[in-house]
């Protein structure tokens, strides 16, 4: 096996998924691994809910990558998401003396300002600049440019500090290193997504189990971000309210499922066979799929912002499990009225591999799959040895933050969640920085102080009367001798 490679977990709410890859040359990427774990029972709307049960899992997800791969991890790239994440905007303005020319030192106070805005109970996760307003110009970049008056508008990207801590805390306890956490629908959206339609404007809908992620773009820009609550498994939930097992009724929901019939195409005499012994009338079936589906859509229009409604001439793009569902551009073009639909069956990015859940390109593994292509440190360590001493496979206690000194805030990338050991080590060099700064101030202060002082006391009556007398008593030795 390769002695480099990259690792990437992304946390589902039915499925937790492993994957490992290699970065060739030419810039395609080869899956050399793939491993899944049910999580449904501790992974709740794509939040931890049981730390331990996840920790566990997680141990699992690597020691069989590595018994695949033959060598063991380092360190590992995980995706950030589920339900309470959410942005919201945030305009920081300063005004300057007139005709001040923008230096990069007042973009960086600006962002910093809006990093420190506190939100009850959330933690921003990411701060997405949008544009600068310079006097009435709106700029991208106001560096260099003249005004008396600068606003700095941020999308901040929040997420419950709870949810953020439990996450963190359940690699803490599997002893995994984190290498990077990137917000997995940015990863995600950078994966699928065109240059044309995330210029001209598009609202990328991934469509999962547990939740449904909205994310809109325009300008190259996003825009806005929610998590909605809802996803495909509240359609099997729904089924199985006609008496049956929710395995049962998933398995007609993918057998069965459309999502838009027209009305005249409905055989009312037609059902559908639950098991040997019972059936469900055809036209009650596809009612509670499309009641259900249809407030899905409902809310992913309500979270397009207003002013993008009628601008989204990238279209609607789909993705994820529930994109397979047939018809389904069908149901959101007659609910949104864009005609402009596409499904993102699988990443831009050229993947080569053997295994089948990869090569299915259902839109199942694009979230992974983006989280992967965004790693750029090595994740392997040394061969893996199954029969050899458990003390030797243990993961050196170095990550990727050992590597590099803490990023502050500022210094992010965009899309990057910063794990609560950087935010801390970067708060303790900040402090340490502080304190630095304090010191040098306070002994300039003092070095000051003392000239002022010895000035003082060099222009003082008393002093000048000595330099006087000391100077006449000179001259009258002088004039003796």
């Amino acid at each position: 096996m390769p002695k480099e490679f990259i690792v990437a977990i992304e946390l589902g709410s039915s499925k937790m998924t492993g994957i490992a890859g290699k970065k060739n040359l030419d810039g395609s990427i080869q899956v050399l691994a793939c491993v899944k774990e049910d999580s449904s029972s501790f992974i709740r709307k794509g939040v931890v809910y049981n730390i331990d049960k996840t920790a566990q899992s997680l141990t699992n997800i690597v020691s069989r990558l590595e018994k695949q791969l033959k060598t063991t991890i380092t360190q590992v790239y995980v995706g950030v998401a589920g339900q309470s994440i959410r942005s919201i905007h945030n305009v920081i303005a300063k005004d300057v003396p007139e005709d001040t020319v923008v230096t990069q030192d007042m973009v960086i106070e600006l962002m910093d300002d809006n990093r420190n805005v506190i939100y009850s109970d959330q933690e921003i996760l990411d701060a997405a600049v949008q544009e600068y307003k310079v006097d009435a110009q709106y700029q991208l970049d106001p560096v260099g440019i003249q005004c008396s008056r600068i606003e700095g508008n941020f999308l901040n990207i929040l997420q419950r500090k709870t949810f953020y801590k439990n996450l963190n805390k359940c690699f803490e306890n599997a002893e995994i290193n984190v290498a990077e956490m990137y917000l997995a629908p940015l990863a995600l959206a950078d994966s699928v997504l065109t240059e044309a339609e995330r210029r001209s404007g598009c609202a990328l809908v991934d469509l999962g189990a547990d939740t449904t992620t909205v994310s809109v773009y325009s300008k190259n820009i996003l825009r806005h971000l929610a998590v909605i609550p809802l996803g495909f498994n509240n359609i099997v939930k729904d089924i199985a309210s006609l008496q049956m097992e929710e395995h049962v009724a998933e398995h007609m929901m993918i057998k069965y499922g459309c999502a838009y019939t027209e009305n005249n195409d409905i055989d009312n005499n037609m059902k559908y066979s639950i098991d040997q012994d019972r059936q469900v009338e055809t036209r009650k079936f596809i009612e509670i799929v499309e009641g259900r589906l249809e407030e899905i859509i409902a809310n992913v229009w309500c979270q397009v912002p207003e002013e993008y409604c009628d601008k989204l001439l990238g279209g609607i793009i789909l993705t994820g499990g529930g994109s397979n569902m047939k018809d389904i551009e069908k149901a959101f073009q007659n609910y949104t009225h864009i005609d402009k639909i596409r499904i993102a069956k699988f990443v831009t990015q050229t993947i080569t591999s053997q295994i089948p859940e990869v090569t299915a390109r259902d839109g199942r593994m694009n979230t992974v799959l983006g989280l992967l292509a965004k790693g750029d440190i090595n994740c392997a360590g040394n061969e893996y040895d199954p029969n050899g001493d458990l003390f030797a496979q243990q993961k050196p206690a170095a990550d990727a933050m050992e590597l590099r000194r803490a990023r502050q805030a500022t210094e992010t990338p965009a899309g990057v969640v910063r794990t609560a050991e950087e935010i801390r080590r970067a708060e303790e060099e900040a402090r340490l920085k502080k304190e630095e700064e304090e010191r040098i101030a306070r002994e300039e202060a003092e070095r000051i102080a003392r000239e002022e002082a010895e000035e003082r006391r060099r222009n003082s009556p008393l002093s000048k009367f000595g330099r006087w007398l000391k100077s006449a008593a000179t001259k009258i030795v002088e004039e003796e001798e």
